[in-house]
C-alpha cells in the first residue's frame, strides 16, 4: 500500500497516513468531486474538525488544505480561520489563547503553533496565497481603537495612510463601516488587536509575560519584517510548482525614498506614481510598514493627540487603560525599533545621506521611529503616568519609557563598561534624538516626580523605581544634552521674519520646503514640542526652579524613608510572635498606631529593609549630581524634616495648616500619615465602661460583668457618694476605686492647642470590667498554680491575694493623695 507524508513543518506530530485513507478526508473530496466543491463545503468540514478533532491533527489538515486548495477555495475559509486562531474581536472567543500558552506548560501544543505561525510557516504562506490574487476582506470600523473610530465615523479621514482609501460605506440598509484590507493587513490587524479585545488573565493565573507563545510572535514577526541586518525575506513560494508573484499592496502606503521632512504633500505622490513601478525593492518593503503600523495603531493610538492638548490631559471618556502585558508587547516594540534603526551605518545615518541615493529600507529605518511612534507614543504614556494605580505594577510603563529614553542601548556598538562600573558616557552623537524627544525626557520626568511624591518610598518596589530613573538620568554628558535642547527651545527667534509666522504643526514640515540654512536644531525642537503641546503651550524647564522644588521635596522624602526604613529595621529585631503575645498579656504596648500598617508586611523583611536604603541612598546620590545639589542643601532638609520629637518624647503631628474647621493636611501630610511616618494621637473620649470590647476581652463575661457593675451602683449609689465625699483615709481609699482618675485630664479632640478641658464628674460607681480581661484570670491561674505548689489551697491562696491587693491599694492611696498636694 503507498503512503504519503504530510509536511513535516512540525516534527512532534508528523504521522503516516495510506493514501486511501487521506482521500477519504472530506477537504480530499472535495478535490476529487467536482460537483461538491462549493465554499461553503470546505469551511464546514473544517469547522466540524475544530470540534472532533485534536489540535495536531487540526493544524496537520490545515497544513494539507493551504498546499492542495486554489486561493479561491481558500478565501471562503481565512475570515474564519484567522479568527479562530486569535479570537473574536469582542473578546468572547478566546481562540488558541496565544497569552496564555507556555512551552513549559503545554511544550507539542506550543510548538505546534509557533511553527504554523511562524513568518515562514504555513499561515503565511496562505496569506501570501491570497495576496497574489487581490483578494480584500471587510474589517469592522467599530472594533479599531477609539480616536481612529472616531475619526472615521464623523467622515475625517486619520492621519496614518494605514487607513487610506480603504474605508467602505456601507450599502442601503447595511450596518456599519468597514475597511477592505487586504490578507497581509487583515492577519495583522487582527494579530495586533488579540493583545488588547481578549479579556485580561485572572490575578490567580500566573503567566511569564515573555514565555508566552503571543510574545514569542511578536519578537518573531518584528526580527522577520523589520531586520537588523540584510533585507525583508521575500515572500515564501505558495505553490510546489513554483513560486508566486511577489504580492504588493493593492493600494501601497507611503513611498520610501519620500521619508524625508522637506518634500511637500503633492511632490510626495508623484513620486510615489513613480517609485513604486521603478523600484521593485518597493513591493516587498511594504509589508515592513504595514506591520509597524498596524501594531502602532492598535497598541499605541487609544487617546487623541487633540484631546490631549486641550486637556492637557486625555479625556475621561477615553477610558482605556493598558494592562501591564499590553505594556511589556510595546516595550519589545519599542527595543526592536531602536536596534532596527540603530542597524544603519554610520555613513547611511548622517544627515549627508539623505541626498545620496539609498534604499527603501534604509530610509525606512531612518523615518520608523520619528514618523510612526514619536507621537503616539508621548500620548500614550502621559496617560499611563497620570492614570496608572499608584503600585508596584508601574514598574512595567516605567521600564517602557526608560528603553526609549535609551536608544545608545541597542546600537551595535555599545562600549563596554570600564572594569570600575562606572557608567559610560552618552555619545554627542545622540544630542539629534535627545532634542528631537525634548518633551519625553522633560515633561515627563516631572510626571514621574509627582507620582514619586505620592508614593511610599518604603517600599523596596518603589524605591527601586525612583533608583532606576535616576540612575538612567545621571548618565555622564546626558545631563548636559538635555539643557542643551532645553536652551535650543527657549531661545528667542532672532532672524527670517518670515519664520515667526510659521506655524509648528505636526505636518508642518511636509506643507512647505525650507531652505537648508533655516532648518537648524533649533527648528526642530521648537517643531517637536509645539506639534505635541500646542502652539501655546507652557513649557516647564527641568532645570527651571519650579522643578527643583520638586527635586528638593523628593530628597527630602527619600531622607525620611531612610529613617523611617531604619526604626522599622529596628522594631523587626523583636520578634514579632513575642511582641503579640506580651501585648496580650497586657506587658506590651497595645498602641495600634506604633506600626505601619501601610507597609506590605512581605516587603517588612530585614532584606528588603537594606535594599530599601541602598535604593535611596544611591537614588539621593543620582539626583544630586542631576540637580547640582549641593551637601549643606541636603543637610538642611534633613534638619528641616521635622522628625524632631517634642518635649513628651511623642513624634509630631502630620504636616497641615490650620483652616477655619480646624487643620488641614498639606499634601506632605497626607504621604506622612500613609507611610506611617507620623499620626495623631487619638484616645478614647468617652465612658470607659462603654467603650468597644477588646480583642484581649471575653465578650460574654465583660457583658456580664457589666449588668453586674450596673446593678450594684444604682442600689448602692447614695452609700458610694457618701463614702466618697469624706476627708479622711477612708474618703480618699474610695475615691480611688470608685472614681475615674484620669477623668479630669482629658484632652480636646482637636490637637490645636492642646488646652485641658473639663468634662461634667460622673458619681462613683463600680468598675469590674478588669475581671474580664484573659490577663486577669490568666495571672489568677498561674497564682493559684503556684501556691498549690507550696501547698497553699484556693481559699488561703484567695485571701493572701486580698490582703495583697489592699496594701498595694492603700500604697496607691497614699500617693495619689501627695500628687495632689504637690499639684496645690
Amino acid at each position: 500500500m503507498a503512503f504519503c507524508r504530510l509536511p513535516a513543518w512540525s516534527s512532534q506530530t508528523v504521522r503516516w497516513f495510506p493514501k486511501a485513507a487521506i482521500s477519504c478526508l472530506p477537504w480530499e473530496a472535495a478535490m476529487a468531486f467536482p460537483h461538491l466543491q462549493q465554499p461553503s463545503f470546505l469551511l464546514a468540514s473544517l469547522k466540524a474538525d475544530s470540534i472532533n478533532k485534536p489540535f495536531a491533527q487540526r493544524c496537520q489538515d490545515l497544513v494539507k488544505v493551504i498546499e492542495d486548495f486554489p486561493a479561491k477555495e481558500l478565501h471562503a475559509i481565512f475570515p474564519w480561520l484567522v479568527e479562530s486562531i486569535f479570537g473574536s474581536l469582542d473578546g468572547v472567543l478566546v481562540g488558541w489563547n496565544l497569552r496564555c500558552l507556555q512551552g513549559r506548560v503545554n511544550p507539542v501544543e506550543y510548538s505546534i503553533a509557533m511553527e504554523f505561525l511562524d513568518p515562514s510557516g504555513p499561515m503565511m504562506k496562505l496569506v501570501y496565497k491570497l495576496q497574489a490574487e487581490d483578494y480584500n476582506f471587510d474589517f469592522p470600523v467599530s472594533c479599531l481603537p477609539g480616536p481612529v473610530k472616531a475619526s472615521i465615523q464623523e467622515n475625517v479621514l486619520p492621519d496614518s495612510p494605514l487607513y487610506h482609501n480603504k474605508v467602505q460605506f456601507p450599502p442601503t440598509g447595511g450596518l456599519g463601516l468597514n475597511l477592505a484590507l487586504n490578507p497581509f493587513e487583515y492577519y495583522m490587524f487582527y494579530f495586533a488587536l488579540s493583545l488588547i479585545s481578549q479579556k485580561p488573565m485572572p490575578m490567580s493565573f500566573h503567566v511569564r509575560t515573555s514565555d508566552c507563545a503571543y510574545f514569542i510572535l511578536v519578537d518573531r514577526y518584528l526580527s522577520w519584517f523589520l531586520p537588523t541586518e540584510g533585507s525583508v525575506p521575500p515572500p515564501l513560494c505558495s505553490s510546489p510548482g513554483g513560486s508566486s508573484p511577489s504580492p504588493a499592496p493593492r493600494t501601497p502606503a507611503m513611498p520610501f525614498a519620500s521619508y524625508g521632512l522637506h518634500t511637500s504633500l503633492l511632490k510626495r505622490h508623484i513620486s510615489h506614481q513613480t517609485s513604486v513601478n521603478a523600484d521593485p525593492a518597493s513591493h516587498e518593503i511594504w509589508r515592513s510598514e504595514t506591520l509597524l503600523q498596524v501594531f502602532v495603531e492598535m497598541w499605541l493610538h487609544h487617546y487623541s493627540l487633540e484631546m490631549y492638548q486641550k486637556m492637557q490631559s486625555p479625556h475621561a471618556k477615553e477610558s482605556f487603560m493598558p494592562t501591564e502585558e499590553h505594556v511589556l508587547v510595546v516595550r519589545l516594540l519599542l527595543k526592536h525599533l531602536h536596534a532596527f534603526a540603530n542597524s544603519l551605518k554610520p555613513d547611511q545615518a548622517s544627515p549627508s545621506a539623505h541626498s545620496h541615493a539609498t534604499s527603501p529600507l534604509e530610509e525606512f529605518k531612518r523615518a520608523a521611529v520619528p514618523r510612526f511612534v514619536q507621537q503616539k507614543l508621548y500620548v500614550f504614556l502621559q496617560h499611563c503616568f497620570g492614570h496608572w494605580p499608584l503600585d508596584a505594577s508601574f514598574r512595567a510603563v516605567l521600564e517602557m519609557w526608560l528603553s526609549y529614553l535609551q536608544p545608545w542601548r541597542y546600537a551595535p556598538e555599545k562600549q563596554a563598561q570600564g572594569s570600575d562600573s562606572q557608567p559610560r558616557c552618552v555619545s554627542e552623537r545622540w544630542a539629534p534624538f535627545i532634542q528631537e524627544n525634548l518633551l519625553m525626557y522633560t515633561k515627563l520626568f516631572v510626571s514621574f516626580l509627582n507620582r514619586a511624591l505620592r508614593t511610599d518610598l518604603v517600599s523596596p518596589k518603589n524605591a527601586l523605581m525612583v533608583f532606576r530613573v535616576a540612575k538612567v538620568f545621571a548618565q555622564p554628558n546626558l545631563t548636559e544634552m538635555i539643557q542643551k535642547g532645553e536652551q535650543l527651545f527657549l531661545e528667542p527667534e532672532l532672524i527670517i521674519p518670515h519664520r515667526q509666522h510659521r506655524l509648528f504643526t505636526a505636518t508642518s514640515s511636509f506643507l512647505s520646503p525650507w531652505p537648508p540654512v533655516v532648518t537648524d536644531a533649533s527648528f526642530k525642537v521648537k517643531s517637536h514640542v509645539y506639534s505635541l503641546e500646542g502652539q501655546d503651550c507652557k513649557y516647564t524647564p527641568m532645570f527651571g526652579p519650579e522643578v527643583r522644588t520638586l527635586v528638593l521635596r523628593l530628597a527630602q522624602l527619600i531622607t525620611q524613608a531612610k529613617q523611617t526604613a531604619k526604626s522599622i529595621s529596628d522594631q523587626c529585631v523583636e520578634s514579632p510572635t513575642g511582641r503579640s503575645f506580651l501585648s496580650w498579656l497586657g506587658f506590651g504596648s497595645t498602641d495600634t498606631n506604633s506600626w505601619y500598617p501601610a507597609n506590605d508586611p512581605d516587603e517588612m523583611g530585614q532584606d528588603s529593609i537594606r535594599k530599601t536604603d541602598e535604593y535611596l541612598e544611591k537614588a539621593l546620590e543620582y539626583l544630586r549630581q542631576i540637580f547640582r545639589l549641593s551637601e549643606a542643601q541636603l543637610a538642611q532638609l534633613t534638619l528641616a524634616l521635622g522628625n524632631a520629637r517634642d518635649e513628651n518624647g511623642k513624634q509630631q503631628l502630620p504636616d497641615c495648616i490650620v483652616g477655619e474647621e480646624g487643620l488641614i493636611l498639606t499634601p506632605l501630610g497626607r504621604y506622612q500619615i500613609i507611610n506611617g511616618l507620623r499620626r495623631f494621637e487619638i484616645e478614647y473620649q468617652g465612658d470607659l465602661e462603654l467603650q468597644p470590647i477588646r480583642s484581649y476581652e471575653i465578650t460574654s463575661l465583660v457583658r456580664a460583668l457589666f449588668r453586674l457593675s450596673s446593678a450594684i451602683n444604682r442600689r448602692c449609689a447614695g452609700q458610694m457618694a457618701a463614702l466618697c465625699s469624706r476627708n479622711d483615709f477612708l474618703g480618699s481609699f474610695c475615691r480611688y476605686h470608685l472614681t475615674e482618675p484620669a477623668l479630669s485630664n482629658r484632652h480636646l479632640l482637636s490637637p490645636v492647642g492642646r488646652r485641658q478641658v473639663t468634662t461634667p464628674a460622673r458619681g462613683p460607681r463600680l468598675s469590674l470590667r478588669f475581671l474580664g480581661s484573659y490577663r486577669t484570670l490568666l495571672l489568677l491561674l498561674m497564682a493559684f498554680f503556684v501556691a498549690s505548689l507550696f501547698c497553699i489551697g484556693p481559699l488561703p491562696c484567695s485571701l493572701l491575694l486580698v490582703l495583697g491587693y489592699i496594701l498595694y491599694a492603700i500604697a496607691m492611696t497614699l500617693l495619689t493623695e501627695r500628687g495632689k498636694l504637690h499639684q496645690l
